[in-house]
């Protein structure tokens, strides 16, 4: 089996370290915490050599939400993870008490992702060995500076030997780490590769959470602040030049205010040029996707394009069937659609199976917010787009073609862990065992009168049903 050494020596690191109280695992993060802060120069300086990321923005989109993750965990996790009784014990538990309790996978296996190489590996891995696990880390073969720096933090942060061990960033390494001894994988990338993972997974039966793609929709209500809407779809267009899996992807616009929205959103592209990505395989699907509406009117950013680069766009009078609607694409593009009606609405954005994100410009109007359930998605923001979603205590969890599970926030936390149920029973009453074990023509007549005590409809059904247990319970004393 691959990894075999790795997984031995993690599966060994791990036992100890969840025995330990959740207060010690707890002291590793606050010293990640301020090392974020001590080491935020290497930080900004590794994402600037793998992936052209600026200081500023790293330090808004990774570092800061990094270590806001750390400081949730240290003042929320004693809540998240503590043991908790169950609900009322019902009548025919007499005497039974139960406790939830939640212990780790063991092992987790982490494949990390490369646009936000800090904020989105770092959350997993600290979630992971916050819940008592060992992780084998395979970072993306497009951040290995970055990972290198983050490696060391964690070993400075002092946590053991053999807990935390960074695999090699290669393409081969996320399968190989699909077939390992593991207990539990987490996973943050394309689609296309989550679907690989999943069949085998499946196959060897080991849960997952996958964080995917993203093909999110920015909605636009007549009454709302058309100039905000606009600017903030234009900096949900091009944050990290298009590469982020929420980014604003399908604009969907009230006709009454479509044209003034469309004017601001160019004015915000004149001031705009050709955004640089990371692959060159990124602008080839862009502009392949961008040819397939050559007959629609676009909003595009003034410049000549160089090498890798792609000009941000917006394709005006799109259609939901078009392949920038239905296709995860990593470049800043877009398309702009009007709707008159909200079942139109609902209709138009319902052809689209990416269920991560979406965010909505309603300006107050409650029939706006009547969406809201509506929306088949697992992240939804009113008048702001993307940054919310950074929040320590939410959960991002996609649906659909988005991946399943939850990573971040309470929900984030108790993935990495799994239920244990502990249930007490006092006393030596117990009817089932008689039942079972001496069966009493009473035995009916008794189960009958505590089903009609207790879920009967009505006072006089359930005062009936009394009776008739008590006199159950009475005659199968006799057995």
């Amino acid at each position: 089996m691959p990894l075999a050494s790795e997984t031995q020596a993690a599966r060994a690191a791990q036992v100890p370290w969840a025995a330990l109280p959740l207060k010690e695992r707890l002291k590793p993060v606050a010293r990640l915490r301020t090392l974020l802060v001590e080491r935020r120069h290497e930080l900004t300086d590794a994402m600037l050599t793998d992936v052209e990321r600026p200081p500023a923005e790293t330090l808004a989109t990774d570092v800061m939400p990094a270590a806001s993750a750390c400081k949730y965990l240290l003042t929320d996790a004693g809540r998240i993870l503590k043991p908790r009784a169950a609900g009322r014990t019902p009548l025919w538990l007499m005497g039974a008490s139960d406790v939830v309790m939640r212990r780790p996978h063991g092992v987790v296996g982490l494949i990390g992702t490369w646009n936000y190489p800090l904020f989105l590996n770092l959350v997993p891995l600290v979630h992971a060995l916050t819940a008592g696990n060992a992780v084998l880390w395979k970072p993306s073969e497009n951040s290995v500076q970055l990972a290198a720096v983050l490696t060391g933090l964690f070993a400075e942060a002092a946590y053991p030997a053999g807990l935390l061990q960074t695999l090699p960033a290669t393409r081969d390494g996320g399968p190989q780490l699909a077939e390992a001894d593991i207990d539990f994988l987490h996973f943050t990338g394309s689609e296309g590769v989550g679907r690989k993972l999943a069949a085998r997974l499946g196959e060897r039966l080991i849960p997952s959470v996958l964080e995917l793609s993203g093909v999110d929709a920015c909605i636009i209500m007549p009454d709302a602040d058309v100039e905000l809407a606009a600017r903030s779809a234009w900096y949900g267009l091009t944050l990290n030049k298009g590469q982020t899996c929420l980014a604003v992807r399908r604009m969907f616009v009230h006709v009454d205010v479509a044209d003034k929205f469309s004017d601001e959103l160019r004015k915000h592209a004149a001031k705009s040029g050709p955004q640089r990505v990371l692959k060159s395989a990124q602008v080839e699907q862009a502009q392949r996707l961008l040819d397939e509406a050559t007959k629609l009117e676009r909003i595009a950013a003034p410049g000549l394009p160089g090498e890798r680069e792609f000009n941000p766009t917006v394709i005006l009078n799109a259609t939901p069937n078009l392949g920038v609607c239905n296709e995860a694409v990593f470049a800043p593009l877009a398309t702009l659609m009007t709707f008159r009606a909200v079942e139109e609405l609902i209709a138009l954005n319902d052809q689209c199976r990416f269920g991560l994100g979406c965010s909505l410009f309603a300006g107050g109007n409650f029939n706006g917010r009547v969406l809201i359930p509506r929306l088949k998605v697992g992240v939804l923001t009113e008048d702001d787009v993307i940054a919310g979603t950074a929040h320590p205590a939410t959960p991002l969890a996609g649906r659909g073609r988005a991946g399943w599970g939850a990573t971040q926030g309470d929900e984030g936390l108790l993935a990495m862990t799994v239920p244990q149920v502990l249930s007490v029973r006092r006393g030596s009453f117990r009817p089932h065992i008689d039942a079972g074990l001496n069966p009493h023509p009473g035995d009916a007549a008794l189960l009958e009168g505590m089903l009609r005590f207790t879920h009967g409809r009505g006072l006089r059904e359930r005062a009936s049903g009394f009776v008739q247990m008590i006199r159950g319970v009475i005659a199968t004393r006799k057995r």
